[in-house]
């Protein structure tokens, strides 16, 4: 019998990025899967900020050497990666010098969101499936963490859903307190686009391109929710919930592994799959 295969996406993995919620669950879960025998991968951006050296990263270049078209302009996708040894795991790097290669994740140092963050957003997406189909591995389950892994919910549904590699694939968001009250420029959904995706999925997000908008266009396309923290827009919760799709608060207990299989079961096939 095959390994059950669980794919991780995140914006923040510690201790790569400092220790936040999000960062230290989307280090420890990865882990505590892996230990109870399943096959992991896991991704992340490469930001400038982070320190190449003393985290051993190093380029795949077998799985390096593609450009992605974004805004009508040629993006070159550089994927890297590096062991966490303690946890006898391997995080994959996305990136591309016009857009990580800055000493900042969202914010420049006066606090003032980057203008291009949704170009960043459609390329460390879209980099993630490029790669993952070079590897030629099907994901049982992927979990996105973060609001900007989220459109991989919208890709693995629309455009993914007819690749062998992703149509029996389950996607989990994890909804964090990572909200902000910039918007997206407004040309936004046609950095989205991809192929024949269709337009009617932009309806909201057209009309007013913030971050209530955009996670809700990656929520519809979700096969279960986790709430993983307090302070969650309450619009976001009540719109999840008015999806009746399966959603779980997360686990406050130091060892929360046997929580997510649970609910990885659910969603997945209401097998016990992953316990």
């Amino acid at each position: 019998m095959e390994k059950v295969k669980v794919l991780y996406i995140s914006h923040e993995i510690t201790p790569f990025l400092p220790d936040s919620h999000i960062s230290k669950i989307s280090r420890e879960l990865p882990q505590m899967i892996q230990e109870t025998g399943k096959e992991i991968r896991t991704f992340m951006p490469r930001f400038g900020c982070i320190n190449e050296r003393r985290n051993q990263l190093h380029e795949v270049i077998r799985l390096s050497g593609m450009n992605l078209i974004i805004n009508d302009s040629d993006h070159p996708l550089i994927i890297k990666v590096a062991s966490i040894q303690s946890a006898r795991m391997q995080v994959y790097f996305i990136e591309n010098e016009d857009y990580f290669q800055r000493k900042f994740t969202f914010r420049d140092k006066n606090g003032k969101f980057f203008d291009d963050n949704d170009e960043r957003a459609v390329f460390f997406n879209r980099g993630v499936f490029e790669t993952v189909k070079k590897l030629g591995w099907a994901p049982n389950i992927i979990h996105i963490h973060g609001w900007m892994s989220a459109l991989s919910a919208l890709y693995v549904k629309t455009v993914l859903k007819d690749n062998p590699l992703f149509y029996d694939s389950k996607v989990i968001i994890s909804l964090y307190d990572d909200g902000f009250t910039e918007k997206f420029p407004s040309d936004f959904h046609l950095k989205i686009k991809v192929g024949d995706l269709d337009e009617a999925e932009f309806k909201e997000i057209k009309k007013n391109p913030d971050y209530i908008s955009f996670m809700k266009m990656c929520l519809k396309h979700a096969d279960g929710v986790v709430f993983a923290e307090d302070n969650i827009s309450p619009e976001l919760v009540e719109y999840t919930k008015q999806l009746k799709i399966p959603f779980v608060n997360h686990s406050t207990e130091e060892n929360y592994c046997s929580h997510y299989q649970d609910f990885y079961d659910l969603v997945y096939s209401n097998e016990e799959v992953f316990s």
